[in-house]
Protein backbone atom coordinates (compact mmCIF):
# COMPACT_ATOMS: atom_id res chain seq x y z
CA UNK A 1 0.00 0.00 0.00
CA UNK A 2 1.12 3.85 -0.84
CA UNK A 3 0.95 6.71 0.72
CA UNK A 4 -1.78 7.36 -2.58
CA UNK A 5 -3.81 4.61 -1.59
CA UNK A 6 -4.81 6.41 1.93
CA UNK A 7 -6.00 9.72 2.81
CA UNK A 8 -2.30 10.64 4.84
CA UNK A 9 -1.48 13.78 6.76
CA UNK A 10 2.59 13.98 7.16
CA UNK A 11 3.69 13.70 10.94
CA UNK A 12 7.52 14.03 10.70
CA UNK A 13 10.71 13.09 8.94
CA UNK A 14 11.79 9.13 10.00
CA UNK A 15 15.41 11.01 10.92
CA UNK A 16 14.36 12.99 13.20
CA UNK A 17 13.21 9.78 15.46
CA UNK A 18 16.12 8.37 17.02
CA UNK A 19 15.95 4.27 15.68
CA UNK A 20 13.95 2.47 19.45
CA UNK A 21 13.56 6.28 20.17
CA UNK A 22 10.50 7.99 20.19
CA UNK A 23 9.04 11.17 19.20
CA UNK A 24 5.70 13.39 20.23
CA UNK A 25 3.31 14.67 17.26
CA UNK A 26 0.06 16.40 17.11
CA UNK A 27 -2.41 14.68 14.60
CA UNK A 28 -6.01 14.84 13.95
CA UNK A 29 -8.22 12.17 15.14
CA UNK A 30 -11.23 12.28 14.35
CA UNK A 31 -11.53 15.83 13.94
CA UNK A 32 -9.83 16.55 17.23
CA UNK A 33 -6.37 17.54 17.88
CA UNK A 34 -4.19 14.87 20.06
CA UNK A 35 -0.67 13.96 21.14
CA UNK A 36 0.23 11.37 19.64
CA UNK A 37 3.36 9.01 20.65
CA UNK A 38 5.55 7.62 17.92
CA UNK A 39 8.00 4.65 18.52
CA UNK A 40 10.61 4.32 15.67
CA UNK A 41 12.25 0.43 15.07
CA UNK A 42 14.46 0.68 12.35
CA UNK A 43 12.26 1.74 9.16
CA UNK A 44 9.00 0.83 10.66
CA UNK A 45 7.29 3.32 12.79
CA UNK A 46 4.66 2.51 15.36
CA UNK A 47 1.83 5.54 16.94
CA UNK A 48 -0.69 5.66 19.70
CA UNK A 49 -2.27 8.22 21.05
CA UNK A 50 -0.29 10.01 24.10
CA UNK A 51 -3.02 8.76 26.59
CA UNK A 52 -2.37 6.71 29.41
CA UNK A 53 -5.62 4.58 29.95
CA UNK A 54 -5.18 4.49 33.47
CA UNK A 55 -6.26 7.70 34.34
CA UNK A 56 -6.68 9.88 30.74
CA UNK A 57 -3.53 11.44 31.38
CA UNK A 58 -0.01 11.72 29.14
CA UNK A 59 2.23 9.31 28.83
CA UNK A 60 5.57 11.94 28.43
CA UNK A 61 7.37 13.27 32.04
CA UNK A 62 8.04 16.37 30.03
CA UNK A 63 6.65 17.37 26.43
CA UNK A 64 8.08 14.85 23.72
CA UNK A 65 10.00 13.17 26.57
CA UNK A 66 9.04 9.39 27.27
CA UNK A 67 10.64 6.77 29.61
CA UNK A 68 11.52 3.34 28.55
CA UNK A 69 11.79 0.57 31.03
CA UNK A 70 15.15 -2.30 30.90
CA UNK A 71 12.52 -4.56 29.96
CA UNK A 72 12.10 -2.27 26.47
CA UNK A 73 8.34 -1.14 27.39
CA UNK A 74 7.30 2.54 27.60
CA UNK A 75 6.68 3.50 30.90
CA UNK A 76 4.14 6.06 31.80
CA UNK A 77 5.28 8.62 34.13
CA UNK A 78 2.05 9.64 35.88
CA UNK A 79 1.76 5.90 37.74
CA UNK A 80 4.34 3.45 36.45
CA UNK A 81 2.35 1.90 34.04
CA UNK A 82 4.39 -0.31 31.63
CA UNK A 83 3.34 -1.39 27.65
CA UNK A 84 4.80 -3.13 24.77
CA UNK A 85 6.21 -1.16 22.15
CA UNK A 86 4.84 -4.03 19.76
CA UNK A 87 1.52 -3.99 20.42
CA UNK A 88 0.85 -0.86 23.08
CA UNK A 89 -0.92 -3.45 26.07
CA UNK A 90 -0.30 -2.54 29.56
CA UNK A 91 2.07 -5.72 30.66
CA UNK A 92 2.49 -3.80 34.39
CA UNK A 93 0.87 -1.27 36.65
CA UNK A 94 -2.60 0.15 37.35
CA UNK A 95 -4.11 -0.91 33.69
CA UNK A 96 -2.69 -4.18 33.21
CA UNK A 97 -4.47 -6.03 30.27
CA UNK A 98 -5.86 -2.56 28.77
CA UNK A 99 -3.83 -1.14 25.91
CA UNK A 100 -2.88 1.98 23.93
CA UNK A 101 -5.10 3.25 21.28
CA UNK A 102 -3.60 2.72 18.44
CA UNK A 103 -2.86 5.37 15.54
CA UNK A 104 -2.07 4.00 11.79
CA UNK A 105 0.85 5.38 10.94
CA UNK A 106 2.51 4.72 7.66
CA UNK A 107 6.48 5.65 6.50
CA UNK A 108 6.97 6.41 2.88
CA UNK A 109 9.91 8.34 1.29
CA UNK A 110 11.39 9.11 4.74
CA UNK A 111 8.32 10.75 6.13
CA UNK A 112 6.07 9.47 8.79
CA UNK A 113 2.06 9.66 7.77
CA UNK A 114 -0.77 9.68 9.67
CA UNK A 115 -2.98 7.21 7.89
CA UNK A 116 -6.67 7.29 7.45
CA UNK A 117 -9.13 5.92 5.30
CA UNK A 118 -10.29 7.81 2.79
Amino acid sequence: MSVSDVSATPLIALERITDEGFAEVEGCIDGDHESLVLYREGDEVRGWLNICPHAGRRLDWAPGQFLKSKAGDLVCAAHGASFSLTDGECVAGPCKGDRLRSVAVQVHEGQVFLRTSG
